[in-house]
C-alpha cells in the first residue's frame, strides 16, 4: 500500500489545504511543493488494519472505495510535530492538527472521564501552541448506543465533553465548533481536531433546533457542536466544515426505518446549511465540489445510500467521485445514516 502524500516535498498549497487519496492512485487535487502535512487519518477495510502504521487508523470499516484512503491536511508553512500527554499534534504556528487516543476501558470513570480528559488535554495544547480556535472535531468510540451505568454511552460522552468545555472557559453552546461523533467496531476513544488562529463563524440550520439546545429527553447534557463552521483558510479563501448531519427535523428523528428517505433528509439539511452559509460567506460553496464522508449504520444499506446521495449531487460530480462511505454507528439508535462534508471557496471574485 503506497501513498504519494507521504513525501515531504509536495506541490503548492495556500495556507490550509485538504487532500483525499486512494492507495496507489494520484491525489485528488494537487498539493504544491514545500507544503507540510499537519495530520492524516487512514480509512480502510478491516483487513487493512495495521497494514500501514504511518497513519492513524480508526475501526470504522471503509465500505467504498474498497482501497485504503488517506484524508490529509496540509499547510504551506513548515509544520513541526509534538506530543503532549495523550495528544500528538503538528503545527506551523497558524494551523494545528491533533489526535488524542485514550482507551476508556482503562480509565476510572469510563468513557465520560476519558472524553473529559481528551478534551482537557486538547484545550491545553491549543493554549500552549497559540492556535486557540477549534475549526472542526471528529470523535470516534466503540458502542456509542450501548448502555453503561444506566445511561447510553453517547450521553456519557456528551457529559464529559461539555464539562471540559465549561472547565476551559469555552462556549459549550452558541459558537461551539463543528463536530461529529460516530460509533466504531471496537477500539479506544479517538479525538481528531483542527484548529487555527482565527475564530470561525458558527452556522446553524433553520430546519433544526441547535444541538446544544436539545430538550432533556436526549440526556443530562446536550451535545456540544454547531451545525457548521465557516473559517478563514488563508490567501483570501474560506473553508466550510459541515458537522455530522442526520435525518432530524426540529429535534426529532424522521423517516424511522427508511434509509433512503433518511439519506434524502440528511442532504436536505445540508442544503439548508449551505443556504445559511451563503448569507455570511464571501464566495459560494458548491455542494457538488465538497468532500463528503457518509456514515452508514448497516453495511447492507450501502447501495441504497449511495444511490440516494448520487441522485442528489450528480453521479458524475467531484462530490460523488471522492465521497467515502464508512460502516459506523450513529449517535441515535434510530438513525441509519449520517453525512458530513467540508470544502473550500475561492477568494471573492476568484476562479
Amino acid at each position: 500500500m503506497t501513498f504519494a502524500l507521504q513525501s515531504q516535498t509536495l506541490t503548492p498549497v495556500t495556507a490550509l489545504e485538504f487532500r483525499r487519496q486512494c492507495a496507489g492512485e494520484p491525489a485528488q487535487g494537487e498539493v504544491p511543493s514545500g507544503a507540510s502535512m499537519l495530520g492524516a487519518r487512514l480509512l480502510a477495510p478491516h483487513a487493512s488494519t495495521g497494514a500501514d502504521a504511518t497513519f492513524d487508523f480508526i475501526r470504522a470499516e471503509l465500505l467504498a472505495p474498497r482501497e485504503p484512503t488517506l484524508d490529509a491536511w496540509f499547510t504551506s508553512g513548515k509544520a513541526t510535530s509534538y506530543q503532549q500527554g495523550n495528544v500528538r499534534y503538528a503545527t506551523d504556528g497558524s494551523w494545528l492538527h491533533g489526535h488524542a487516543e485514550i482507551d476508556d476501558l482503562r480509565v476510572e470513570g469510563g468513557l465520560r472521564a476519558a472524553t473529559q480528559l481528551a478534551y482537557e488535554e486538547m484545550f491545553a495544547v491549543l493554549a500552549s501552541a497559540g492556535c486557540p480556535h477549534v475549526l472542526r472535531l471528529w470523535n470516534y468510540f466503540a458502542g456509542i448506543n450501548d448502555e453503561s451505568d444506566g445511561l447510553e454511552r453517547y450521553r456519557h460522552f456528551n457529559v464529559g465533553r461539555q464539562q471540559a468545555f465549561l472547565d476551559a472557559g469555552r462556549s459549550a453552546f452558541d459558537g461551539a465548533p463543528a463536530a461529529c461523533a460516530l460509533g466504531t467496531q471496537g477500539g479506544p476513544l479517538h479525538l481528531y481536531f483542527l484548529a487555527g488562529r482565527s475564530m470561525p463563524i458558527a452556522i446553524e440550520n433553520p430546519r433544526q433546533i441547535s444541538a446544544y439546545r436539545y430538550p432533556d429527553r436526549y440526556g443530562p447534557r446536550s451535545p456540544t457542536f454547531s451545525r457548521a463552521a465557516l473559517a478563514e483558510a488563508g490567501g483570501g479563501r474560506q473553508a466550510l466544515f459541515i458537522s455530522g448531519t442526520a435525518s432530524i427535523v426540529d429535534h426529532t428523528t424522521v423517516h424511522v426505518g427508511d434509509v433512503r428517505r433518511q439519506t434524502e433528509e440528511c442532504l436536505a439539511n445540508i442544503d439548508a446549511v449551505l443556504q445559511a452559509v451563503a448569507l455570511q460567506a464571501r464566495a459560494p460553496f458548491d455542494a457538488q465540489q465538497l468532500s463528503y464522508t457518509i456514515n452508514v449504520r448497516h453495511r447492507d444499506d450501502l447501495a441504497v445510500v449511495r444511490a440516494a446521495f448520487e441522485a442528489r449531487v450528480g453521479a458524475g460530480t467531484p462530490a460523488a467521485s471522492r465521497a467515502v462511505y464508512l460502516w459506523a454507528d450513529i449517535c441515535r439508535a434510530d438513525l441509519l445514516v449520517e453525512v458530513e462534508a467540508h470544502g473550500f471557496a475561492p477568494p471573492e471574485g476568484g476562479a
